[in-house]
């Protein structure tokens, strides 16, 4: 599992649910799937660090 953030002023579509959103509010847990690397990979989220606190991503 990743913990991640939305990049500065986006919303990213949740892998399974496209309608909700990752924000730059607050850390989601994500899996660690080809979605989540290409989106880190293009900018769109970025990774957090272990000490902030995590929200787990609704499933």
């Amino acid at each position: 599992m990743l913990r991640v953030k939305a990049a500065p002023g986006l919303k990213v579509p949740m892998e399974d649910k496209p309608h909700d959103y990752i924000t730059d509010a607050e850390a989601v847990e994500v899996p660690e799937s080809a979605y989540t690397l290409r989106r880190l990979a293009d900018g769109d989220l970025v990774e957090v660090e272990a000490s902030a606190a995590p929200v787990k991503a609704k499933k």
